[in-house]
């Protein structure tokens, strides 16, 4: 009976792993369980949770200046994504950090534009938010927990044990959120890196100037004052590699940009 279970545990695992290999834009191999209507409503619900639990802005300009940097950027979504509006929300808060949830909700801290010094700089950080959602990295980070999960349970069961390794929150963490809403969570550094480079390709078709990523990481290393871990222990790509990709990545992204700006698009989006 045991083994019997186990075989249908890991019978299921296969299946997951049969059905759902799919490709990143950047052409990476992805295992993606969900749908994009799963995801969607997991972004809203949490969403709609956090605007319960943060404190939202009520300045006018403020919100303003990020809706308008926002805009300019989500325009340039591909219709194929699916995503045909985009809520806004300003948090008041001095973390310096922004975020995107599938089904299309974003959220900037209003502590995030002391070190975006500029709409360029903003659409940098809200280009690279944007693309964890367009690349579905928080649907592959919950699908990889999940079978973990299922592959621990398969071996608990063999084992003749009830007991295993529960992962706590997992849909929150996958989504980039701790077990406290507002608690934002690392990506991979592989998913941190592909939003990079798509990022800054999304904010140049917007007529942002990518060459302002490089002053803005340079902002968040003296920001952060040196306590940045070592690449090696860290998620994040160290902030030396960052900015290093992101300058070598400007010989692709300056055309995007200049064809913008010949096609009028040239935002003007005042603080």
């Amino acid at each position: 009976m045991v083994f019997s279970v186990a075989r249908c545990a890991l019978t299921a695992l296969c299946s997951a792993l049969l059905m759902s290999c799919a490709q990143s834009p950047t052409g990476r191999s992805q295992m993606l369980l969900y749908s994009p209507q799963q995801m969607s409503q997991l972004g809203a619900d949490s969403f709609e949770q956090m605007k319960q639990q943060e404190r939202v802005s009520t300045n006018t300009r403020l919100n303003a200046y990020v809706n308008c940097v926002a805009n300019a950027v989500t325009a340039q979504v591909p219709a194929n994504y699916g995503i045909t509006s985009w809520e806004v929300v300003v948090f008041d808060s001095d973390q310096v950090n922004a975020f995107a949830l599938p089904g299309g909700k974003i959220g900037v801290y209003s502590g995030l534009l002391k070190v975006a010094n500029n709409q360029d700089q903003l659409a940098t950080v809200i280009g690279h938010e944007l693309t964890h959602v367009l690349a579905q990295h928080s649907n592959e980070r919950l699908s990889r927990s999940q079978l973990a999960g299922m592959g621990m349970a398969a071996a608990s069961v063999a084992l003749g044990s009830s007991e295993y390794s529960q992962y706590r929150n997992t849909a929150m963490a996958a989504l980039g959120l701790g077990m406290e809403v507002g608690v934002l969570l690392p990506y991979g550094r592989e998913q941190e890196s592909e939003s990079d480079r798509l990022g800054l390709e999304l904010m140049a078709r917007a007529g942002f100037n990518p060459a302002e990523a490089i002053p803005l990481w340079q902002n968040m290393s003296a920001a952060s004052g040196g306590k940045t871990p070592p690449q090696l222990l860290s998620t994040h790509p160290s902030n030396e590699r960052r900015i290093a990709d992101l300058q070598a990545q400007q010989a692709q992204v300056q055309p995007l940009y200049q064809q913008a700006k010949a096609a009028g698009l040239e935002p003007r989006c005042k603080a």
